[in-house]
């Protein structure tokens, strides 16, 4: 008997996609998205303070879409896109013909490296000298970025972040022009080109181990960011003081 009323016992429906709990992960994506579109234009400081302060207070993932339903990041499926190799040259048009920089060495040496912000063409000659260009604490403010390098009688040495893609194309003669061409496993990480000639000279391109790109594409000003965080912080206030 009591087997059989066990097995009249009707099963609770399962609960929807849209029913089920939010997670901290499915909130940060969420913000991702915001922050993406407020540095896109696409959202005012406002409205991403307000939709910020919104996600943080749902707790269904239905209740979540409806604060990036009108973005565009929403629709494009990138969490699955597929993994894709870096081209070998960059896209036509997205690197200017002036250098946004040069860094030149003639009997001397030339070093670029901190906390720098990253042109999407950069120059570097060196002529009976040495030039050092260190990527692996700059900021990306572009996806592709092109090294032009000329070394005669000299060294040019470039470091890249560990997690960004790596090109090269160039030749020596007399010389050595190498590349260590690698691919990130991120679709949007930074991809940088190094062409040029080495003439009885050295051009060596290489990761810098243990150095990693921490905001991919880093779009958003200083002050920008200040005044978003400021906006987000009183919106939490606001909401923990509820």
């Amino acid at each position: 008997m009591d087997l059989q009323k066990s097995s009249d016992v009707t099963p609770a429906p399962a609960a929807t996609p849209v029913e089920l709990r939010a997670s901290d992960a499915d909130r940060d994506r969420i913000t991702d998205i915001l922050r993406d579109a407020l540095a896109e234009g696409r959202l005012t400081p406002e409205e991403h303070s307000e939709r910020v302060e919104g996600v943080l207070a749902t707790k269904t993932v239905g209740e979540l879409d409806r604060f990036v339903r009108d973005l565009p990041a929403a629709h494009t499926g990138r969490a699955t896109a597929a993994y894709a190799s870096a081209p070998n040259r960059p896209t036509a048009g997205a690197i200017p013909a002036e250098a946004d920089e040069s860094v030149v060495a003639v009997f001397s040496a030339a070093v670029r490296k901190g906390r720098w912000r990253a042109g999407r063409r950069i120059h570097a000659y060196a002529v009976f000298g040495s030039v050092d260009i260190d990527l692996s604490e700059a900021i990306f403010e572009y996806q592709q970025v092109v090294i032009k390098t000329v070394s005669v009688f000299g060294n040019i040495d470039i470091r890249v972040p560990e997690n960004v893609s790596l090109r090269g194309n160039g030749g020596g003669v007399l010389g050595n022009f190498e590349v260590h061409t690698m691919d990130s496993g991120d679709p949007d990480a930074p991809v940088v080109y190094v062409d040029g000639l080495a003439v009885l000279g050295n051009v060596e391109a290489r990761p810098k181990r243990g150095k990693l790109v921490a905001d991919i594409l880093d779009r958003v000003t200083s002050r920008l960011n200040d005044r978003v965080a400021d906006r987000v912080d009183r919106g939490l206030r606001k909401h923990l003081d509820r």
